[in-house]
């Protein structure tokens, strides 16, 4: 089994399923929820800088703050 990794981790380019979502606040969990992102759907990783990455969630284009990029695992 692959050990799972922070978005943060992945490749600009490439597409990942969320295995989950690793965060203790209710609020940031809410987020990400709202943006479609959750166990089993897919991300795509436009591109990172040291803290922050840009991704597609189901048809939005959205730039992750490293705090919110750690927390989705994939």
């Amino acid at each position: 089994m692959e050990e799972k990794r922070t978005l943060l981790e992945g490749q600009p380019g490439e597409t990942y399923i969320v295995q989950d979502i690793n965060t203790e606040d209710e609020e940031m969990n809410a987020f990400l929820f709202r943006l479609g992102c959750y166990s089993g759907e897919p991300v795509t990783l436009i591109s990172k800088k040291k803290k922050s990455c840009i991704v597609v969630i189901k048809d939005g284009r959205y730039n992750l703050d490293q705090q919110l990029a750690e927390a989705i695992l994939i």
